[in-house]
């Protein structure tokens, strides 16, 4: 029998903001212990992986930057297969902008191929209207991903889709989603995890991003209530996990 591989949501399944969550641990050493693949896979685009992976390790979890993999690399290599050596304005922070300038994109406000736009703390009026301007004079529009909300520790936060649902507002033009659910992000990784779909399980917190993502990819799917999706809500959407846990402390390879 082949053994299981693993795609891992990090926001609110492994951790709460800056806070590990209970059980992550001693999951991933369950993990490690049955030589099982797995990837640690967000939508958030704000951090390179090593970022991540100083930022894990300082809450407990140590996990290698090869395992680490960002809406941020899904776009970058979406955009190096679609046009090589190109350039971008980017409304977003290091995760995006090191992806980009590692495939040799120029970084420019400056007639460029593609606005994209990722999670930044501080999205400015002032460059939010001059992505507005560059995309209605024809730069392509990319979003790294559709979540319109996040998890923090005192709350949920605004992230790229609620930005970008804004700049289409404002244009008349919607982005082409890079991360979850789009399954070009979930092959993106299982190529680099080296896994087929069918051996492959997704684990997240998002009925609307990890779970339909991972039925659509064909994968096992497993749904965690430490995130944004509450139990009550499961039955309102017209597919279903394939299970539902309290967290990962109730997940055994």
């Amino acid at each position: 029998m082949v053994s299981k591989a693993y795609l891992i949501d990090m926001d609110g399944v492994l951790v709460n903001g800056a806070k590990l969550l209970d059980g992550a641990v001693e999951f991933i050493e369950r993990l490690r212990k049955a030589g099982a693949l797995f990837l640690l896979l967000t939508n958030n685009s704000r951090f390179t992986p090593h970022d991540l992976q100083r930022r894990l390790c300082a809450s407990g979890l140590d996990i290698p930057v090869e395992s680490i993999f960002t809406s941020a690399l899904a776009t970058a290599q979406f955009l190096r297969r679609q046009r090589p050596g190109g350039s971008a304005y980017i409304i977003g922070e290091d995760g995006l902008i090191v992806a980009l300038e590692q495939i040799g994109y120029k970084i420019t406000d400056q007639v460029p191929d593609y606005v994209v736009i990722g999670e930044t703390t501080s999205y400015s009026f002032e460059r939010i209207t001059k992505a507005v301007r560059l995309i209605k004079a024809g730069a392509r529009f990319i979003a790294t991903n559709p979540d319109v909300t996040g998890p923090a520790e005192d709350g949920v936060v605004p992230t790229c889709g609620a930005v970008a649902a804004m700049i289409t507002a404002a244009t008349g033009i919607k982005p082409y989603f890079i991360g979850k659910p789009n399954p070009l992000m979930m092959r993106s990784a299982l190529r680099q995890l080296g896994a087929h779909s069918e051996n492959t399980l997704m684990i997240g917190d998002r009925m609307d991003t990890d779970i339909i993502g991972g039925i659509e990819s064909g994968m096992e799917t497993i749904l965690v209530l430490t995130g944004v999706t509450r139990r009550e809500k499961v039955d309102r959407y017209p597919y279903k996990p394939d299970h539902i846990r309290a967290s990962v402390a109730d997940i055994h390879p």
